[in-house]
């Protein structure tokens, strides 16, 4: 059986892989990009949104607090007038790069640490790479793109940009499989 602290240079080459794909993804190839569309009146909802002093948070259109209320003419009419989606609103001012940066490669570690603590568990030392390849690759693309999906069902995010977000996702796995493959233990 093999420890998940003795596969520390996987889990730590796997996150900074996909952290550097990632950033490669987003700032070198911009494929997202397209996805962030803007409103042609951004500056009349902009003020609209901060003459009402909302707290950052998520905001549906309409907002509907139970099933009865659903089913009521007033609310209804709502849904058919428009627009109906979700908002999320941040605190003002300049992102936070730094902050973003140092989460985003958090999680990385977390999803590395999860799959070798999955990989010790099920494969032994000296596994065939391919083995842990597959097993690695499968749970870490489960974990970057399972949220997406439930975006696309759930919020209304569109299919293309789902399906760009599974893209990044079977890159992140493939590139995790093949760092575990690579330096699985002998």
């Amino acid at each position: 059986m093999i420890s998940t602290v003795s596969l520390w240079l996987p889990i730590i080459v796997t996150a900074v892989a996909v952290f550097i794909a990632s950033s490669l993804i987003h700032m070198v190839f911009k494929w997202h990009n397209p996805e962030y569309r803007k409103l042609d009146n951004e500056d009349a909802v902009r003020a609209a949104l901060r003459a009402g002093n909302p707290p950052p948070g998520q905001y549906m259109l309409p907002r509907c607090t139970d099933m009865k209320e659903m089913a009521g003419e007033p609310m209804q009419q709502k849904f058919k007038e428009g627009p109906v989606g979700m908002l999320l609103l941040r605190a003002p001012g300049l992102p936070n790069m730094g902050k973003s940066l140092s989460q985003w490669f958090a999680l990385n570690l977390i999803i590395a640490v999860l799959c070798a603590h999955l990989a010790a568990g099920v494969l032994p030392i000296g596994a065939v790479s391919h083995r842990a390849f597959s097993l690695v690759a499968i749970t870490s693309f489960l974990a970057y793109g399972g949220g997406s999906i439930q975006s696309g069902i759930w919020m209304g995010m569109p299919w293309r940009a789902v399906a760009k977000d599974l893209l990044d996702a079977l890159i992140f796995g493939l590139l995790s499989g093949a760092v575990f493959a690579w330096l699985w233990p002998h």
